[in-house]
C-alpha cells in the first residue's frame, strides 16, 4: 500500500516548453545547444557554479546578448501551471505524505515564484512535507545517491513509496532503489489520473 509520493515538478505540474529556451538563445545568437552548454546546466543544477557565472558561461557563446537577455531566454522554458493540478495536489496532501524532488536551479525558481506570486508559490509548497531542488542538494536526477538522500533523511520505505516523473532516465534510476514509478507520458496522461490509471 503506497503511502508516500516523491513528485517532479516539470511536465507534472507546470508545463514546460524545452524548446522555446533553445530557440531564445539561437536568437540572442548561439549557433547551436551543444555539450559544454550541457555540462554548464548541469553544474548550475547542482550548485555548483552561480547565477552570475552560469549566465556569463553562456555569454561566452554569444557575446552579442546581455546576461538580462540570455536570463529571459533561459526562463522561456517555464509555461502555465494550472490551478486544477494544484487542488488535486492539496486534496492528495490530506491522504499521503508528499514531496518534491525536483532538477531545477534558482533563476527557475525564482521565476516561477516572481510570476505565480506569493500566494501560490506558498499553496504549492505547503502541500509538500518537504520540497527538494538539484540546485540546493549538489546532487540531481537520475543518480541513485539524490533518491537515496530523500528515502534515508526522510525514513521512506520504498515498496510502500510511489515516485512521478516524466522522464526515462529518472524513472530508471528511481527504479534501482526499490521505488515504486510511475512513467508519465507528457502530453498523453496527467497527473491528476493517479487514481484512473491505477498507480494508487
Amino acid at each position: 500500500m503506497i503511502d508516500t509520493i516523491i513528485f517532479d515538478f516539470g511536465d507534472i505540474f507546470i508545463n514546460l516548453d524545452k524548446q522555446a529556451t533553445v530557440d531564445g538563445l539561437e536568437k540572442l545568437g548561439l549557433k547551436k545547444w551543444n555539450e559544454d552548454l550541457n555540462q554548464l546546466n548541469t553544474q548550475f543544477e547542482k550548485g555548483l557554479i552561480s547565477e552570475e557565472n552560469f549566465l556569463l558561461g553562456i555569454q561566452k557563446q554569444i557575446p552579442s546578448a546581455s546576461t538580462n537577455e540570455i536570463s529571459n531566454a533561459w526562463n522561456a522554458i517555464l509555461l502555465d501551471f494550472p490551478l486544477y493540478r494544484l487542488e488535486f495536489l492539496q486534496k492528495l496532501s490530506k491522504k499521503y505524505r508528499l514531496f518534491l524532488l525536483s532538477n531545477t536551479d534558482s533563476i527557475h525558481i525564482n521565476h516561477f515564484k516572481d510570476r505565480n506570486g506569493d500566494d501560490f508559490y506558498n499553496r504549492f509548497y505547503n502541500c509538500f512535507e518537504k520540497v527538494y531542488f538539484s540546485y540546493d542538494l549538489g546532487m540531481r536526477k537520475p543518480d541513485v545517491e539524490i533518491y537515496n538522500f530523500v528515502i534515508n533523511e526522510n525514513k521512506l520505505i520504498p515498496e510502500k513509496t510511489l515516485f512521478v516523473d516524466d522522464n526515462f532516465d529518472n524513472i530508471e534510476g528511481a527504479k534501482k532503489t526499490g521505488l515504486q514509478v510511475w512513467h508519465l507520458l507528457k502530453g498523453k496522461e496527467e497527473v491528476i489520473e493517479l487514481f484512473e490509471k491505477g498507480i494508487l
